[in-house]
């Protein structure tokens, strides 16, 4: 997501198709190359919380998103 942007789709695959993975993958380490930070939301009740990953590998099977954004700032 970006300010006032809302959701960006990036890419959209299934992990288990060789040629999904693949890009999914690509997609993954370019958006950490840019320094972007990944998370992937967990179904706590009640709650929004996320898991911080820092390789697709750690994405847990059956994710439906991986939310890519921006490290704070501070000055």
């Amino acid at each position: 997501m970006k300010p006032g942007l809302g959701d960006q789709l990036l890419a959209e695959g299934d992990p288990d198709v060789a040629e999904d993975e693949q890009r999914l993958i690509e997609t993954f380490r370019r958006q950490l190359d840019m320094g972007m930070w990944a998370a992937v939301p967990t179904r706590a009740p009640g709650r929004r919380e996320a898991v911080l990953v820092r390789s697709f590998s750690e994405v847990p099977a059956g994710s439906e998103r991986v939310i890519f954004f921006p490290p704070a700032t501070g000055g």
